[in-house]
């Protein structure tokens, strides 16, 4: 996929939006995922992605071909998605971010048919998860998922974050020891 990615980007760069359409179909779905876990609702992850991708293209021809588009494109999708909660944060802190949840403590992505880990947690822990979840700081949340939901290494969270390694692992860990410390009396 990474020859496609930089063929893609090559020609997308010289101006063809074919090319530039293929990489908006081929990470769409990552990025939505990203977005949807960062943000905890479906309207608000299509806008993040809508800006992710417009961002991608203004700033195509910045991009380096010796670095991973895919990560390239993440770190945008980062940066729009923590850029997005910074405002939702300023002008809407009473509204309810939580109205259904998902089992991995997210809000479940649209889908046909739920997983079958989805099915196995009580409405109570999902719930608990979510709220977590929400509460932790922006980049503690997106270290978090990129490295629990997308299964980043390490060294791609930090580069996708624009932070050292050492700062990707630490707010990994602060963001682990948050949800152990809510979780422990539902599980004890």
């Amino acid at each position: 996929m990474e020859q496609a990615d930089e063929a893609a980007v090559a020609l997308a760069q010289a101006g063809d939006e074919d090319a530039f359409r293929s990489l908006v179909e081929r990470h769409s779905r990552a990025i939505f995922r990203l977005a949807f876990r960062m943000t905890g609702n479906e309207q608000d992850a299509e806008d993040v992605v809508q800006e992710a991708f417009l961002r991608a293209h203004q700033r195509l021809r910045q991009f380096e071909s010796r670095a991973n588009f895919g990560t390239w494109l993440h770190r945008v999708a980062v940066n729009c998605a923590l850029d997005f909660l910074r405002v939702r944060r300023r002008h809407d802190t009473g509204r309810e971010e939580i109205d259904t949840v998902g089992a991995d403590g997210t809000r479940p992505l649209p889908a046909e048919d739920p997983a079958p880990d989805r099915l196995l947690f009580g409405a109570e822990v999902q719930e608990k998860v979510a709220a977590v979840l929400a509460g932790l700081a922006p980049k503690e949340r997106a270290a978090f998922v990129l490295r629990h939901f997308e299964e980043m290494s390490i060294e791609d969270i930090s580069r996708t974050m624009g932070v050292r390694a050492d700062a990707a692992k630490n707010s990994i860990f602060r963001a682990v020891r948050k949800l152990r410390k809510e979780l422990e009396p539902m599980i004890s």
